[in-house]
């Protein structure tokens, strides 16, 4: 059986779903994680649900009709859980060049404060979180996420946006990563400065995703 992260790995390779205008319905991977997966020409529901309760709900003229409110409010209703937004997935792989790393790295702090906010959600979303300071006050974190891919988040404060921060750490986060694996960032379409941050940092975008948690 095919499984989310049979899919996510797939991606990382280049290897994208067929474009066949369906929707695959594969299990949770995680009692944590269930989530709904738009990409070109192909849908993908991560959830454990009846094959029966899929088909009554899905509409299968509209192939957007799984990140729709219809769709998503049923499944909310179903497993007890809430979108948790509708996000970007962007991709980058590991920067594996030690020459490259070394620099991005050398100034970061490790950062241990249990209580900061952004650590709390990271905690949340994520297994084996790694947090770090810049000397500038920016924050970057990558965990173990949605199937056991590796994801990032970035904090930028406000009195250091607008000076290639965010797209340094962002790219920083690339080294932070074994060499061979990929990164994944998840922002919310709305967030342009975000989404252009991490365009220059080297990320690709490769479709959306709608998280439903707890």
């Amino acid at each position: 059986m095919t499984t989310l992260a049979d899919i996510l790995r797939g991606i990382e390779r280049g290897v994208f779903p067929a474009a066949d205008l369906t929707t695959s319905l594969v299990p949770a991977p995680s009692a944590r994680d269930t989530c709904v997966l738009g990409l070109t020409g192909h849908l993908v529901v991560a959830a454990d649900v009846a094959g029966e309760w899929f088909a009554q709900h899905l509409d299968a003229d509209d192939l957007a009709a799984p990140l729709n409110p219809p769709f998503l409010y049923a499944l909310e209703q179903l497993t007890g859980r809430e979108v948790n937004g509708i996000d970007a997935l962007l991709l980058a792989p590991a920067i594996t060049d030690p020459a490259e790393r070394a620099p991005l790295t050398a100034d970061l702090e490790p950062f241990t404060d249990e209580s900061h906010p952004r650590i709390r959600r990271a905690r949340r979303y994520r297994d084996q979180v790694r947090a770090f300071t810049d000397p500038r006050g920016g924050l970057v974190l990558t965990g173990l996420g949605v199937a056991g891919r590796q994801e990032v988040a970035i904090e930028i404060p406000e009195s250091s946006r607008g000076r290639g921060l965010g797209r340094h750490l962002a790219r920083t986060a690339r080294a932070l990563v074994p060499p061979g694996t990929h990164l994944w960032a998840q922002v919310t379409p709305g967030n342009a400065a975000s989404l252009r941050t991490f365009l220059a940092a080297g990320y690709t975008p490769v479709g959306s995703e709608a998280l439903l948690v707890r």
